[in-house]
C-alpha cells in the first residue's frame, strides 16, 4: 500500500451547523460533489468530508451510538506558522462555538499548542512546531 491518507470523514449531528463552523467560520470551501447531505473540503492533499454520523456509521457497517463519545481516541491537527497564529486561531474557533479544551501553551517538545473541540466534539490541535516546516503551499513536512 502506498503511504497516503486520502480522506477523513467526520460524522456530524447537524450538517448545517458543521457547514457554519467549517465553511462560513473557518472559510474552508466545499467543492467537488458536495450537496445538502455531504460536504467535501480540499485541505492540501487530503479531503475532509462532513457527513451525518448515523449515515457514516451505517456505511461502515456499524450502529451509531446514541450520542458521540466524549473522546474518540484521536485528534486532528492544524499546524500554523507561528505562536501568534495559534493564539489568533484559538480565539477565532472559540468565537465560532468551539469548546477550548486546553488553551494555547508552550509544549514540552519545543513548540506551542492548544486544543479545541468542534461543535460535534471532534478534537483538534492547533500547533506551531519549529521541527515540522510548512512550505509555501501549506504542506507540513517531517525533517530528514
Amino acid at each position: 500500500m502506498e503511504h497516503r491518507l486520502s480522506l477523513i470523514t467526520l460524522g456530524v449531528t447537524d450538517l448545517a451547523r458543521a457547514r457554519r463552523f467549517y465553511e462560513d467560520g473557518l472559510g474552508w470551501r466545499a467543492s467537488g460533489p458536495s450537496d445538502d447531505n455531504i460536504r467535501f473540503i480540499q485541505l492540501g492533499g487530503i479531503i475532509l468530508a462532513l457527513w451525518n454520523r448515523a449515515a457514516l456509521a451505517e456505511d461502515c457497517g456499524l450502529a451509531a451510538p446514541p450520542r458521540p463519545a466524549a473522546f474518540r481516541d484521536f485528534a486532528l491537527a492544524h499546524n500554523l506558522r507561528s505562536r501568534t497564529e495559534v493564539n489568533d486561531m484559538m480565539t477565532k474557533v472559540e468565537g465560532l462555538g468551539a469548546t477550548i479544551l486546553r488553551p494555547a501553551r508552550e509544549a514540552s517538545w519545543g513548540g506551542y499548542t492548544g486544543h479545541f473541540a468542534d461543535p460535534d466534539g471532534h478534537v483538534w490541535e492547533l500547533a506551531w512546531n519549529p521541527h515540522f516546516p510548512i512550505s509555501e503551499d501549506g504542506a507540513t513536512t517531517l525533517p530528514g
